[in-house]
């Protein structure tokens, strides 16, 4: 697999006079034009988006990057509608600084309402600039005028493909936004579930991810990591491994440690040669393990009142209370992060799953003190992954190795146990919650009080370098300060309820490094939620998802959870036998994305405590739906991420290190484990797209916990679910 780099220059030399005359650094920039719909305003020039080669091939320029949600795929289908050309002339470039806009980076389960939204409009409005541009020429009025697979057709007969019309400069425009999309009536493509573009090579073997790139000349590295946060290198025998065959460089640092050869398995030795001799400095300063919780809230926190709302009701006459927590989870990427990079003649090309091509490249220029336009970072995907994990930080390494052999490339690729202990993980949680009934089991006041860490720490944020090599080396940079707010995500319910107060505690002291996986805060604060809305529901004697009812003004709410109740064949009142249960939950991600509600069904085994996860039934409202089995696809993938998440995953460590550093000690959900999952989806043509990507997991979270808590006859409260726990409550 190869992947080339192209300047927009050298791209548009290769369109033949389409987009040779382009002048893109203010197109490519972040922009002031708040007022253009999605991203379109952070690179206003149509030509940012689109150009159209005389054979008719249309290229789409997107920031968005494929992370195995189908984004490209999804872009593809809005742009071919927009622009009336059949789907296969769609060529798709994402993800390279100076040839795609800068569109941050793609995080959030945003790609559809803020990329596929710039790009309906960037197309709708280049598709009218083309028929203007036939009528004139044809002289004829643009009403009479019908566009049609990539071609242009009068009243009588005559013809201009798109080719023949996108002369040179003829998007060198900036957008209106003025020129209204099609009504969904219209839509032939989006809607439809087309084949997704990146699946073929992953089923077959071929090369589809950043682990498979191979260029001319290319050589492998290896790095060597401090066995914990805070060990310093003191002592390595570098000659050791410069005397291994194929060895070609041997780098240090400060404490970044690393190796080039020029076969992978010689790189892999070196690795092994350096870690016999190196000698570290530690340090005993993370927190007890299994005193986590506690350690969190006992930390200098930020305190904030996320949501507060005050009005008269009925008396109190009891209350209910109840803690829930999380243990720190990783992403537990398949294949390790991994980056290619190399530096000639001063300019850096790096290749990395990275989800953010400018901010990674910002970095990189801090730490290498390079210009950033000395720098191309271009995407290309990698085997697993939602959220930051190592991959910025690999792109760094490769860089930094990249620059012991100028003129070769280096592919740079984490062992596991640089993945499992290095990697940023999803922080650790607490959440106490209490609510306050009526004489009539109504909820008069809601309280919801979490602590937690930082969830987002990705590199691009001004102050510091959110780069792992970066702390490691002898002149190290600090870290920037992390991103708040993905804290409380999903903490304020969408419920309406009378009284509620929700207050954030932010600890930025973290023991270990931790940023954004998948929902980040929302994972946590909707299993906290929506278990304890069950706690709730069984004190007042009421059906749970009655009572869920009761307290839903929002009618796209209500429609899903009474979809997949009804999927479900959900029955009220059903007493569990002490082995099986079944329980529900719902959510809207962040308040304002997809709404998903899931009923689980599992197994609990009383002699081991092992639960399984046997069935899934999810409803879900993403608004208008692009691709359906795409969506299908990522409401599933949430719900088995969520099941391995809720039975098993949970970082183990020590005062000194990681201990969790391969699957037996990380363990992750099997093949023969993963339950049938059913999705069922409710298309809103007419709404606006929400991001689906991160919405069931939070849901599927606490249909499972409710289900075990329904089989139990007790109430799970933390998580991951501990086996000795449960057979202890099953006795």
């Amino acid at each position: 697999m190869t992947a080339p780099l192209l300047t927009r220059r050298q791209f548009g030399k290769s369109m033949v006079g389409i987009v040779v005359a382009f002048t893109f650094a203010p197109a490519l920039t972040w922009s002031a034009e708040a007022e253009l719909p999605g991203d379109l305003g952070v690179a206003p020039r149509l030509e940012a988006w689109l150009a159209i080669a005389p054979d008719g091939t249309v290229t789409i320029f997107t920031g968005k990057v494929e992370i195995g949600q189908g984004v490209l795929t999804a872009l593809a289908q809005i742009a071919a509608e927009e622009l009336d050309v059949a789907l296969p002339a769609i060529r798709m470039i994402s993800g390279q600084t100076g040839l795609t806009p800068n569109e941050g980076f793609t995080s959030g389960s945003q790609s559809m309402e803020k990329g596929g939204a710039a790009l309906r409009f960037a197309c709708a409005e280049a598709r009218h600039i083309l028929l203007d541009q036939a009528a004139t020429r044809l002289a004829v009025p643009v009403t009479t005028l019908k566009a049609a697979d990539g071609v242009v057709t009068a009243a009588d007969g005559r013809q201009l493909s798109y080719g023949e019309l996108a002369s040179s400069g003829l998007f060198h425009r900036d957008a209106t936004a003025k020129v209204a999309p099609k009504p969904p009536a219209e839509y032939k493509i989006v809607g439809t579930s087309v084949p997704r573009r990146d699946i073929p090579a992953k089923v077959t073997g071929g090369a589809s991810y950043v682990q498979d790139l191979r260029l001319p000349g290319m050589v492998f590295g290896r790095i060597v990591r401090p066995p914990g946060p805070g060990a310093v290198l003191t002592t390595v025998d570098m000659e050791a491994a410069r005397r291994l065959p194929g060895i070609l460089a041997v780098v240090r640092d400060g404490s970044f440690l690393g190796v080039v050869a020029l076969r992978e398995e010689q790189a892999i030795r070196g690795r092994e040669a350096l870690l016999r001799s190196a000698k570290w400095r530690e340090t005993t300063t993370l927190p007890d393990e299994g005193r986590i919780h506690a350690w969190l809230q006992a930390q200098p926190d930020e305190v904030a009142m996320v949501s507060e709302k005050r009005s008269a009701t009925a008396p109190v006459v009891r209350r209910l209370t109840a803690t829930f927590t999380k243990r720190y989870t990783a992403h537990a990427s398949l294949a390790p992060s991994c980056a290619v990079a190399e530096m000639s003649e001063g300019k850096l090309r790096v290749w990395s799953h990275t989800q953010g091509v400018y901010p990674l490249r910002a970095s990189l220029a801090t730490v290498l003190k390079l210009d950033p336009e000395d720098i191309v970072v271009a995407h290309v995907e990698g085997s697993g992954c939602y959220g930051h994990n190592g991959a910025d930080d690999a792109a760094l390494d490769a860089a930094l190795l990249a620059r012991a052999v100028p003129g070769r490339p280096v592919k740079l690729q984490w062992m596991r146990d640089d993945e499992a202990a290095w990697e940023p993980f999803g922080s650790a949680m607490v959440m106490q919650l209490s609510a306050d009934l009526s004489a009539d089991n109504g909820i008069v006041d809601w309280q919801h009080e979490l602590w937690s860490n930082i969830h987002s720490s990705r590199p691009g944020r001004v102050g510091g370098v959110n780069l792992l090599a970066a702390e490691h080396l002898a002149v190290p940079f600090a870290a920037a300060q992390g991103q708040s707010g993905g804290e409380d995500r999903n903490a304020v319910p969408l419920y309406d309820f009378p009284n509620q107060k929700i207050i954030r505690h932010l600890i930025r002291k973290m023991p270990l490094r931790t940023s954004a996986l998948r929902t980040l805060g929302a994972y946590g604060n909707v299993f906290a939620l929506e278990s304890f809305l069950d706690e709730v529901a069984e004190a007042a004697g009421v059906d749970p998802v009655a009572y869920r009812l009761r307290y839903l003004s929002d009618p796209r709410a209500r429609a899903v959870i009474e979809l997949a109740a009804g999927k479900a064949n959900w029955r009220p009142g059903v007493k569990s036998d002490g082995v099986r249960g079944r329980g529900f939950g719902f959510a809207m991600y962040k308040n304002l994305a997809c709404y998903v509600a899931c009923v689980a069904d599992v197994s609990v085994n009383r002699q081991s405590g092992q639960v399984s996860v046997t069935r899934v039934v999810a409803a879900a409202d993403a608004g208008q739906i692009i691709n359906p089995q795409g969506l299908e696809m990522q409401i599933e993938g949430g719900v088995i991420q969520s099941t391995s998440w809720t039975l098993l995953e949970a970082v183990r460590f020590d005062r000194a290190r990681v201990t969790s550093r391969d699957w037996e000690s990380y363990p992750i959900l099997h093949f023969p484990a993963v339950p049938k999952v059913e999705v069922h989806l409710i298309d809103r043509p007419d709404e606006p797209s929400l991001g689906g990507g991160e919405a069931s997991t939070g849901p599927a979270a606490a249909a499972i916990a409710n289900a075990v808590s329904h089989a139990l006859g007790r109430r799970v409260r933390h998580l991951p679910l501990d086996p000795g726990w449960i057979k202890g409550a099953v006795l």
